[in-house]
């Protein structure tokens, strides 16, 4: 594992040319993320944009008024006034029907609505819509959607757009493709684009990673001509029922920063759950943490119940020394707790262990749940087991630059449970 420490924060990563979906659900739930070969876990501590890992359990979802707004407008778009009233005349609903569908949302039903397959004929529709879930792969047409979107949403420059960059980073995976049976289905598993098109043009697309739990949102883009109908939602909408139909169970929309307005929205589709940093537990994105994390730029529940139960140990403790405790944190337990003095010490030579990450195994924890020399390792095309290395018994796992150091600090970054599932290629 290789850190990458900046004054604005702080990540650990790395590559992996073929990965398991089983071995990467571990991981997400252990704050990774992946950018197309790259693995990366931010510092959640010493960045000063915090990264919370966020998930949506997509059977109790249920879409705010906004939210159902946004799927409306399409759905009528895509439909057309005149199709509605014909349908509505050659389709008659009771009155009873009427009156459930006017009541409630069933988003499965809704976000479906409007797809050509489900569309009753006659009268013909406004517009032909379809939505596809395709192999992750490249295409010229995938390759000039993207190209808009980066274009006219992110203000790119054309000479900063490649061919390649696209597949590198949305086109590329390790993930293998697979698929397992649940409730008597197929259920696809591996890196997916759905693919949103119009009378026949590709309108967006949604890079996925299908997981054993979940339906994982690594990136969506949209064509400009069409940002006028929320596809950010769209999607949104349509991922969490993917998850929910598909048996996925959770939605993960990737990394919640409170402290950011472009990232904050995910907290709208209730109710999310924010991993704790520390201890890898689910809490739920409640009034209480939402307010901890407007006062703290770090924060892990776990922890703060720690603290408020050793105030209470407290004999002598007063309400204005619980307040100062509420609102107040010195990290003492975290020798450097910011970027700059994380970065500095890791370049002179600090081990993460001494540097102590959240959520990161304890040197002493790695020694005692891991035998690290027979972790298996690929050398010049050959396997081995670590400690068939010359330089193995002389090495130190507190030394950053030593063989041991290194698959020390990543076993200890991925957990136990992914560690025993890797090869670790040397060379």
């Amino acid at each position: 594992m290789q850190s990458s420490v900046t004054p604005c924060g702080a990540s650990y990563y790395f590559t992996s040319k073929s990965l398991t979906v089983d071995v990467y659900q571990i991981l997400v739930d252990r704050g990774w993320r992946r950018s197309g070969t790259i693995f990366y876990k931010p510092d959640v501590l010493r960045h000063c944009c915090p990264h919370y890992t966020i998930r949506l359990p997509a059977a109790s979802f249920k879409p705010s008024k906004d939210q159902r707004k946004a799927v409306n407008r399409w759905n009528d778009h895509v439909l057309g006034e005149a199709y509605t009233k014909e349908a509505s005349r050659l389709y008659p609903v009771s009155k009873e029907e009427k009156a459930r569908l006017k009541n409630t949302f069933e988003l499965s039903r809704e976000i479906h609505k409007a797809e050509s397959q489900n569309v009753k004929r006659p009268p013909e529709p406004a517009h032909r819509f379809e939505v596809t879930l395709e192999p992750a792969g490249f295409t010229l047409e995938k390759y000039e959607l993207f190209k808009n979107y980066q274009q006219n949403v992110h203000k790119e420059k054309p000479h900063e757009i490649s061919q390649s960059s696209f597949k590198r980073f949305l086109c590329d995976s390790p993930l293998k493709q697979t698929s397992r049976k649940v409730d008597g289905k197929d259920q696809l598993l591996g890196s997916y684009h759905q693919c949103y098109r119009l009378d026949g043009r590709l309108i967006a697309m949604g890079i996925l990673d299908l997981l054993p739990y979940c339906v994982s949102g690594v990136y969506m883009l949209y064509h400009s001509d069409f940002e006028q109908w929320q596809f950010g939602k769209l999607s949104a909408l349509r991922e969490a029922a993917l998850a929910h139909e598909g048996g996925y169970q959770y939605y993960y929309m990737g990394y919640y920063i409170h402290s950011c307005v472009k990232m904050k929205y995910k907290g709208d589709y209730k109710t999310q759950y924010i991993l704790d940093p520390e201890t890898y537990a689910w809490d739920p994105l409640d009034d209480k943490l939402r307010s901890l994390l407007d006062k703290k730029r770090y924060v892990s529940m776990s922890r703060e119940r720690r603290r408020g139960d050793e105030a209470s140990s407290r004999k002598d403790k007063e309400d204005d020394t619980m307040k100062a405790l509420d609102d107040q944190d010195d990290f003492s337990d975290y020798p450097l707790p910011t970027a700059a003095e994380g970065g500095a010490a890791v370049s002179n030579g600090m081990s993460l262990f001494d540097l102590k990450v959240p959520g990161l195994m304890t040197a002493e924890e790695v020694e005692e749940q891991l035998d690290l020399g027979s972790m298996p390792i690929r050398v010049s095309g050959r396997m081995a087991e670590a400690q068939d290395l010359v330089s193995w018994d002389s090495s130190d796992l507190r030394n950053p630059r030593s063989i041991k150091g290194i698959i020390g600090e990543m076993v200890a970054g991925m957990g136990p449970e992914a560690a025993w599932q890797i090869v670790v290629q040397l060379g």
